[in-house]
C-alpha cells in the first residue's frame, strides 16, 4: 500500500534543475492561478461519525510541465506528484500534518493575491476545526460541510 505522501511507484522522481528553484512570490502567483484548496467529506461507516474529512492542496499541470510540479514538491518538502488524468499530472498534499505545518504557514506568511485567498482561509479554518476534533462529532462534520460547500464556487459578489 502506498502512503498518501509517498511517490506513486510508476512515477519516477524527476530531478529539478537549478534554474527551476522557486521563489516564494512566484509560488504565490502560480498557486493563485493554478492551485486548489479542497476539502472532501466522504461517507465512511468505520469512522466515529460515519464520515471522513479529507483536506487537500493540489496544483494540476499538463505533463509537459511536470518539472514545475516536482519543483513545488521540493519547495514545500512534502506531497506527491501523480497522474491526474490523461495528459495531466497533479502535485498533491493530503497529509494533515504537512498541510498544517508547511502549506498553511507558507500562505499565512505569503498571502495569496486573488479571491483564492478566501478558499485558503476557509481551508485553514477547517484544519483548525479538525485540530480541535470537530471532525469527530456530527455537529463538527456539519460545520465543516457548511464551510467546505462555500469553497471553490462562483462566490458571492
Amino acid at each position: 500500500m502506498v502512503q498518501e505522501d509517498q511517490e506513486e511507484p510508476s512515477e519516477t522522481l524527476r530531478s529539478v534543475s537549478p534554474d527551476t528553484r522557486l521563489e516564494a512570490q512566484w509560488v504565490v502567483g502560480f498557486v493563485d492561478g493554478e492551485g486548489c484548496f479542497y476539502v472532501g467529506i466522504n461517507s465512511h461507516p468505520e469512522m466515529q461519525t460515519g464520515f471522513q474529512v479529507l483536506p487537500e492542496f493540489t496544483v494540476v499541470q499538463h505533463e509537459r510541465d511536470v518539472q514545475i510540479l516536482y519543483a513545488l514538491k521540493q519547495f514545500f518538502g512534502c506531497g506527491v506528484v501523480r497522474r491526474n488524468r490523461a495528459e495531466r499530472l497533479a502535485y498533491r498534499v493530503r497529509s494533515v500534518s504537512h498541510l498544517r505545518e508547511r502549506i498553511v504557514p507558507f500562505f499565512e506568511q505569503h498571502p495569496l493575491k486573488t479571491r483564492k485567498r478566501l478558499d485558503f482561509l476557509k481551508f485553514r479554518r477547517i484544519l483548525l476545526l479538525m485540530e480541535r476534533g470537530a471532525h469527530l462529532t456530527p455537529e463538527g462534520i456539519e460545520q465543516i460541510r457548511t464551510i467546505a460547500s462555500q469553497m471553490n464556487t462562483g462566490r458571492e459578489r
